[in-house]
């Protein structure tokens, strides 16, 4: 079954930020930002079936990026730091599929690396939670069982809020749109069969099967 935002809002938008955890910006051998690194993926980024992630055939290397998602719900353009808070309305854990061979490439080029990052079925969501009212919050993604990636919001180089108010310079917010707010460090390869699952805290909120 698709995700029911997407149903209802067929142009809603992924705005990802880049090197927004210190230590996974080290792993990859990237300098640390002085401002939000932003991309963006479509709505096609968002697979068709929930829970299935379908290995690209034009890599042989993808790798998983656990993230927290923060779901938009108004619309908003230059919003300041203060009023920040009041345009998300809801979270998650979702995974921003790599394909690292592909972006390896392109960046050795000089050349955008969208489709490495922004390719079909490429950026699953969990279930969406109200935002807890205690910061900060902690994240994990195991892969078939065994603990990969953890993450706190205490890492962040850019809260939340932050990254609203600078993402908003650049582009208008649009209620659905999804925010990916960063991957800490322990990315990894994935294959054919693994099994994700996301976390925040304690409770499961992605469950995600390679095809």
């Amino acid at each position: 079954m698709p995700y029911p935002w997407k149903a209802h809002n067929l142009g809603v938008k992924i705005i990802a930020v880049g090197r927004n955890y210190a230590e996974h910006a080290r792993e990859l051998g990237n300098e640390i930002p002085e401002e939000p690194v932003l991309f963006l993926k479509p709505s096609t980024a968002i697979p068709a079936e929930s829970g299935v992630f379908v290995y690209p055939s034009f890599s042989s290397d993808v790798h998983f990026e656990v993230e927290i998602v923060l779901r938009v719900c108004k619309e908003g353009k230059s919003v300041s730091l203060e009023n920040a808070r009041s345009f998300y309305d809801a979270l998650t854990v979702g995974i921003d599929f790599t394909a690292r061979d592909l972006q390896s490439k392109l960046k050795a080029k000089g050349l955008p690396w969208e489709i490495s990052k922004a390719f079909d079925g490429s950026a699953p969501v969990g279930r969406f939670v109200d935002v807890p009212a205690s910061m900060p919050l902690h994240f994990s993604l195991t892969q078939n069982g065994e603990l990969r990636q953890t993450g706190s919001t205490d890492d962040m180089l850019n809260g939340f809020d932050s990254i609203i108010h600078h993402v908003t310079k650049y582009f208008t917010l649009e209620p659905g749109d999804l925010i990916f707010t960063g991957t800490p460090a322990g990315v990894g390869p994935t294959q054919r069969g693994d099994t994700f699952e996301g976390f925040l805290g304690d409770e499961k909120l992605l469950t995600c099967v390679v095809r």
